[in-house]
């Protein structure tokens, strides 16, 4: 644990994380930018304000952000799962690239799997928490 810490260059982290936050910007400032309207437009909505009426209340902007946040793991899985096919297809007779991609490909999936079921899950609870849940397996 030492040693990576040691061979981690902390300038290029930093970078990451600035440039993450960066991007993400775009899609949380409009939020708060508009926040202050909100009230304004209870009951109408006019379409150029930006503003999603449909998702006011709490348990929407929760399931809003779940879901970007599984998507962008589901497009890293899906990265990953194409780095370790590319490590795999390249290892030409290396047994050490060749067992890195299998490990990527195999790590990659179980990420893919987890990510769809916390998708599932994610809805399931949303469906509860904002009343459209029916009591039983038979709904109307």
């Amino acid at each position: 644990m030492k040693q990576t810490l040691k061979k981690l260059n902390w300038l290029n982290v930093v970078q990451i994380v600035l440039v993450t936050v960066l991007m993400l910007a775009p899609v949380v400032l409009p939020s708060v930018a508009h926040g202050q309207l909100v009230n304004q437009f209870v009951g109408r909505c006019p379409a150029d304000t930006g503003v999603r009426c449909s998702e006011g209340d709490i348990a929407s902007i929760f399931r809003l952000i779940i879901n970007w946040a599984l998507a962008i793991a589901f497009i890293a899985a899906v990265v990953m799962l194409i780095y370790g096919g590319f490590l795999y297809i390249t290892s030409a007779g290396n047994t050490e690239n060749a067992t890195k991609g299998k490990t990527a490909i195999l790590n990659a999936l179980i990420g893919i799997v987890i990510i769809v079921l916390s998708y599932i899950i994610v809805q399931i609870v949303y469906r509860f928490v904002s009343g459209q849940g029916s009591g039983g397996i038979m709904g109307p």
